[in-house]
This record gives structure tokens, C-alpha cells and sequence, in this order.
């Protein structure tokens, strides 16, 4: 499944070592490393990474150019027909394409060991799209079932790093109470089990133009140093 991604850096660990972790590099950003400070910083991260995780291998998702089908009416439809006991093949080919994308990216997002998220905030949140992949991985009896005692987490053996750039700073200070991104992707991962979620934050460069340079470079220096833990 993974196959599809670009792969960013392949493991080359040898048979009688231990085999490299798989890594999903997860940008939600249109533009390109050169005009956007989370991707920047995201490089950076994923390059000290691979210094320091050869054996890994780093599949980038760029959610901007994946097809991520929206969870709609047709789609609740579908689950609710496959529930009932329709077969796959008894559903529309509409349905079909679109409960089998969804079903795709779960499963990718379950090879994975490890997730890094990079993302710009946009009006105090991420861009649409990563809403749209977090509704395709939280998938009840896939990343989280349903018990007696409540709902469990099932990516208990993930780790996940997130890197975020804003205009102002919201991870402290006066606006933090209007971070949407950071908090509502904790909670995600927090509910899906996921015991590790680090962060680095490149932002404030709106509110100081003319320390832009200098942020963006002490966050290089955070990110490098979080991805030899990482």
C-alpha cells in the first residue's frame, strides 16, 4: 500500500539487521519548500531524520495531491449498506471507488510507524485537507474500537511530530486560546492511542516581519535537534 507515496528516503538496512521503520511524512501545504516556513522546516527535520535513521525509509503524502474522498452521504450510505450485508460489489461504482480510497488510506496510515505532520495554520486551524485525512484514518475498528468500558486507542506502538507554522504565535501567549490546529490534532492522536506527539512551532514572522529569517532558523535548529530523537 504504501507504494503509492513518494518515497523520500529508502532504508538500506541489510537482512540480518533490524528491519527500518516506515515513516509517513505528511505535508498539508501548497506551496513549495522555497515560499512556505513549515515545509522548510520540514525538510530539515525529515534530512537530520534520515542522518540519523538510515534504515528508515520516508514516504511523503502530499495531502494536496491526493485524492481524499470527503465523507459524504454517499459515503455513510455505503457503510451503512456493507453493514447491513451488501457486498462490495453490490454497491455503486461511485461507492466502490470511494469506500475503497478511504479504505487505502487507513491501511497506509497503518503500515506506519511513525507520522510526521507539516502544516501552515490557516484562520487558527490547518487546511481543509488534513481534516479531510484525519476522517480518513479515524476509523472506528481500524484505529480506535468501541468497548464496554468506552473507546480505545489501537496506535498505541506509533509515535507522531508535528511541525507548524503561523503568522502569529498562538502555541503561548495571548492568542493560544485561538490554536485550533496543534490542540485538535492532540486530542486525534491522544484518543487514537498514539503515546508520543512532539511539536515544533515556526511562527510569529506576520507579527516581527523583520525577524522572519531569524525564527525560521532557530526553528531549523529545534527541528534538528527533535528529529535525532524522533
Amino acid at each position: 500500500m504504501l507504494g503509492n507515496l513518494r518515497t523520500l528516503f529508502t532504508g538500506t538496512s541489510a537482512a540480518s539487521e533490524t528491519p527500518g521503520k516506515k515513516v509517513l511524512y505528511i505535508t498539508a501545504n501548497p506551496s513549495s519548500a522555497d515560499n512556505s516556513y513549515s515545509l522548510a522546516v520540514g525538510k530539515e527535520f525529515v534530512d537530520a531524520y534520515h542522518t540519523v535513521n538510515p534504515n528508515d525509509t520516508v514516504y511523503h503524502i502530499d495531502l494536496f495531491q491526493t485524492e481524499i474522498p470527503l465523507l459524504d452521504g454517499e459515503v455513510f450510505g455505503a457503510w451503512g449498506k456493507l453493514k447491513a450485508g451488501t457486498a462490495f460489489d453490490g454497491l455503486s461504482a461511485s461507492e466502490q471507488y470511494k469506500v475503497g480510497r478511504l479504505n487505502e488510506l487507513v491501511e497506509q496510515f497503518l503500515e506506519a510507524d511513525k507520522y510526521i505532520f507539516v502544516n501552515p495554520v490557516w484562520n487558527f486551524s490547518y487546511p481543509p485537507v488534513l481534516k479531510a485525512y484525519i476522517d480518513a484514518f479515524f476509523i472506528a475498528g481500524k484505529t480506535f474500537r468501541y468497548t464496554a468500558e468506552g473507546p480505545i486507542g489501537l496506535l498505541t506502538d506509533k509515535k507522531a511530530f508535528q511541525i507548524q507554522a503561523s503568522g502569529s504565535v498562538l502555541s503561548e501567549g495571548g492568542y493560544a486560546d485561538f490554536e485550533m490546529s496543534h490542540r485538535h490534532l492532540d486530542a486525534v492522536l491522544k484518543f487514537l492511542g498514539v503515546p508520543s506527539f512532539e511539536a515544533v512551532y515556526v511562527e510569529g514572522m506576520a507579527a516581527q516581519p523583520d525577524k522572519a529569517q531569524d525564527i525560521k532558523a532557530n526553528a531549523i535548529v529545534k527541528a534538528r535537534e527533535a528529529a535525532a530523537r524522533f
